[in-house]
């Protein structure tokens, strides 16, 4: 018979490995981020609950990767997720319209596995198709056109060659985040939560081998069963909800908020 510890071990082991969590749009690096030190509570929290992690984009406000400097006021997100790696947790990190520069810095000094589009994956028995969400469904034709440029070889190249401190300068001007949640006009929905979600039950409909289209972007949370057991999901944002999703074996998704502690999102 297995000594104790051994067998606490295995079952925690066993725990830990039967439920993943999945969270978008911190938009770390905006000044005066009103969550900042609830997501590395979180943080926290997802290492005591699973071995998978997966960011659906937008982690930072903007990243850059120059090949000898590091965009300030991401040291402590940076070592935080590198412990998590090395404590052996695997962190797929689906790029977002905020950080889609990201590149070898990230998987190969703090161990993510990056993602630049749209990923088909196992979880926990079931199909599931994430994207951020940027670009996708209908309309939004003007971010269409220009993410060719923006994602282009020869941009990158570019902009590397600006001093970093300019290089931040262009990209807070264009950000434009801001902490509160995104809204439409009186009851109507933004556009793009309309759109996602219109696409989301898209695919759904078409490809039946499919449980689960997860987005972020729209920084609003939604679960939404569209048929029995099969879900279109939004994991929300950091700046305003706090919310992210839980995956696991045997039960459906759950969508959470962060109130210190996790509560089931109303």
């Amino acid at each position: 018979m297995a000594p104790n510890g051994s067998t606490h071990a295995s079952e925690a082991s066993s725990r830990l490995g039967s439920r993943t969590l999945l969270a978008s749009d911190f938009h770390l690096g905006i000044p005066d981020h009103p969550m900042a030190g609830a997501v590395h509570a979180w943080l926290d929290y997802a290492a005591d609950r699973t071995r998978h992690l997966i960011l659906n984009g937008d982690l930072f406000d903007f990243w850059f990767e120059y090949r000898h400097a590091i965009p300030r006021n991401h040291t402590r997100i940076l070592g935080h997720l590198a412990a998590l790696v090395d404590s052996g947790m695997r962190i797929d990190f689906v790029g977002g319209n905020h950080d889609w520069w990201a590149g070898t810095y990230l998987a190969e000094e703090v161990g993510l596995h990056l993602h630049h589009e749209p990923v088909r994956m196992a979880l926990h028995g079931k199909d599931a198709w994430i994207a951020h969400g940027d670009g996708e469904g209908r309309g939004d034709l003007g971010y269409r056109g220009l993410r060719w440029l923006l994602r282009s070889p020869l941009t990158q190249w570019g902009f590397r060659w600006l001093h970093p401190d300019v290089g931040a300068r262009v990209a807070r001007r264009v950000s434009r985040t801001t902490p509160g949640p995104r809204q439409g006009r009186g009851d109507t929905p933004h556009p793009r939560v309309v759109a996602l979600e219109e696409w989301a039950q898209g695919l759904l409909t078409q490809d039946p081998s499919l449980d689960y289209v997860v987005f972020g972007h729209t920084h609003v949370p939604q679960r939404l069963e569209v048929a029995p057991g099969r879900f279109y999901l939004n994991a929300g944002d950091w700046l305003h909800h706090g919310t992210w999703i839980e995956f696991e074996a045997g039960g459906p998704p759950q969508l959470l908020c962060w109130r210190g502690a996790p509560e089931p999102f109303c």
